[in-house]
């Protein structure tokens, strides 16, 4: 007959592996509510601040991050860019909300490629701003960066079986503190609103599209 004694420690050392083996199935299930959990806090982090559309930083993310950039005292001198899609409304006209979807998402591919690591954030509908860092932020770089920013933005966009070009009106200003951002973004604007104003005077304001 088995011993008694030896059945018993048997018995007792598989319940032993048997609660272990709960025990590690327990923590690996915790393990993996908590790796969701925190998942789901990031996406929900994420979206609170990001365009859903372009995956931009949003109106607010952008503020929020502007600040931040602005109150570094080694960073570089910063520039406030404001660009606004001229006649963005004949694309959803002629093409359809999803063929406008399509171009804001391509404008703000090519905006942050143009940015690079700096700012940019989409502000709402076809308005888009960011913080360029420069190594002057004078007259002659603005005047270039914007010529650079037109250029980027100038190349046709796919569009189903087509292409479209579309223009944009920019403005920039330098901004030095957190406190000038508000004022810079206005000052910007101006100068948006400016050269859409000057370019309607010397062209009917018109989406190109070509076959």
């Amino acid at each position: 007959m088995p011993d008694p004694m030896t059945v018993a420690s048997g018995i007792s050392a598989a319940g032993a592996l048997l609660s272990a083996w709960q025990l590690r199935r327990r923590a690996l299930r915790a393990e993996a509510e908590l790796d969701l959990l925190q998942a789901e806090l990031a996406a929900e982090r994420h979206a609170a601040s990001h365009d859903p559309l372009t995956g931009l930083p949003n109106r607010r993310a952008f503020f929020r991050l502007a600040a931040t950039l602005l109150t570094d005292p080694g960073g570089q001198p910063l520039v406030a860019v404001v660009l606004d899609l001229d006649d963005f409304k004949q694309i959803n006209d002629r093409f359809g909300h999803a063929a406008g979807d399509q171009v804001l998402v391509c404008v703000a591919q090519r905006l942050a490629a143009f940015a690079g690591n700096n700012l940019v954030a989409r502000l709402g509908g076809d308005e888009f701003a960011g913080l360029l860092a420069s190594p002057t932020a004078d007259r002659r770089w603005i005047e270039h960066a914007t010529r650079r920013l037109y250029e980027a933005l100038a190349a046709p966009i796919p569009l189903g079986g087509r292409s479209i070009r579309v223009t944009a009106s920019v403005g920039l200003a330098p901004v030095h503190s957190p406190a000038q951002l508000t004022d810079a973004l206005c000052r910007a604007d101006a100068a948006m609103y400016e050269a859409k104003t000057l370019g309607a005077a010397r062209a009917p304001r018109q989406l190109v599209a070509e076959h």
